[in-house]
């Protein structure tokens, strides 16, 4: 059976993700911290809006880059279970 493009591209199991995802959530922080900036100058709605451009810029390049096929899932974990015991509760054999 063939492996789908995202296993193939992450065959060492790394949870890094691409240069070009990374660019593009650099890209949406950016617009961010601009918009935040410009509210805390006055605010200037101008700059604010252009944060704001700077955000949806990055959404396209995500969409474009395909950010969400950098997600690897793992197997899923078996977790032990543990019995839990009540401080109070009376064990066999005393009284």
């Amino acid at each position: 059976m063939a492996e789908s493009a995202p296993a193939q591209a992450h065959g060492g199991q790394s949870h890094a993700g691409r240069p070009t995802s990374w660019l593009a959530v650099t890209v949406i922080l950016l617009g961010f911290t601009i918009g935040g900036v410009a509210l805390t100058m006055g605010p200037n709605w101008f700059l604010f809006w252009v944060g704001g451009g700077v955000i949806v810029v990055g959404g396209i390049l995500a969409l474009v880059f395909d950010v969400f096929s950098d997600v690897i899932e793992d197997a899923p974990r078996e977790i032990a279970v543990q019995e839990h015991h009540s401080p109070f509760e009376r064990h066999k054999g005393h009284a």
